[in-house]
């Protein structure tokens, strides 16, 4: 019988029980390929990651992420997380390490403190969608709790989601996401609301992410679509330039698992030129798997 070892660990969160749990197998290359998303299913976690050798000799390891429906090329918290549960194991030093992805090669710094930093891909804006009726009921809210000052608009780093502005925490504690108006309207997209109203004074925005598609009907802490996030406050203002490094987004608090998300954009020229997301991890336990 095969004995297949994986980690646990809470990540965007500095507490036990919050953030957004994770499963790592730190010997991904043991684990037979055609197992890897039937193993992600069956731990039915918002992700769960295998580390394997790099291609390249010149980064660190590479990482295969998979939610409980699909294999995914970028995803934030498995990033941040799997490179805090490598510095707790001794396999990675303070400092700067590079991952391998779907996406490419992934930048990661990891301080003293065993808070991590992840680059991201530059956002990508666009489409704006323009039925801002049926994003409403997509969200069973009444459209004037939708922001009027700001579109409802895709933008991605590797995986696109749908940025939906409401006015306040209130509305966007109301919403429900409708399965069969997501079906109509997006498909096969994720869809990322937030509001700048927060429950922590700290705090820049609050948000809730749901992903049916990717078999995630809600996520507690979505790192993959905070880079993104940042671009957008950025770019219609929200957050001014001098702030650009200093966001936070607060998110899973409807959910039970509070977390927190920090972002840095950086601007040069009116351009976005970098984007940085990141936060605490918190080693909760081990597991083993038996085929």
């Amino acid at each position: 019988m095969t004995k297949l070892h994986y980690h646990l660990l809470d990540v965007f969160t500095d507490q036990k029980f919050g953030g957004n749990q994770l499963a790592v197998f730190l010997d991904g290359h043991e684990v037979p390929e055609n197992l890897m998303q039937t193993i992600a299913r069956e731990l039915n976690l918002s992700e769960t990651v295998f580390v394997l050798p790099p291609e390249d000799k010149a980064n660190h390891f590479k990482l295969r992420i998979f939610t409980p429906a699909q294999e995914v090329p970028i995803a934030g918290h498995p990033t941040v997380g799997t490179t805090y549960l490598l510095f707790h194991e001794n396999k990675i030093q303070v400092g700067n390490s590079r991952l391998e992805e779907g996406v490419g090669v992934i930048p990661v710094h990891i301080d003293e403190n065993g808070v991590v930093k992840m680059t991201q891909p530059l956002p990508q804006f666009g489409p704006v969608y323009d039925d801002r009726n049926a994003i409403a009921e997509m969200l069973s809210i009444n459209e004037s709790g939708l922001h009027p000052d700001y579109p409802v608009e895709f933008v991605s780093a590797g995986v696109p989601f749908m940025y939906i502005v409401v006015k306040d925490l209130a509305t966007l504690q109301q919403v429900r996401l409708r399965q069969d108006t997501w079906e109509k309207v997006l498909r096969d997209k994720h869809v990322f609301v937030f509001t700048t109203e927060t429950v922590q004074p700290t705090s820049t925005v609050h948000a809730r992410m749901f992903a049916p598609a990717l078999g995630i009907p809600e996520d507690p802490a979505t790192g993959a679509a905070c880079g993104p996030l940042g671009g957008y406050l950025v770019k219609y203002g929200i957050v001014k330039t001098e702030n650009a490094r200093k966001i936070i987004c607060e998110q899973g608090f409807e959910m039970g698992r509070p977390s927190l998300i920090q972002i840095e954009v950086e601007v040069e020229k009116g351009n976005i030129s970098g984007v940085r997301i990141g936060g605490k991890s918190v080693y909760v336990g081990a597991g083993v798997i038996h085929l």
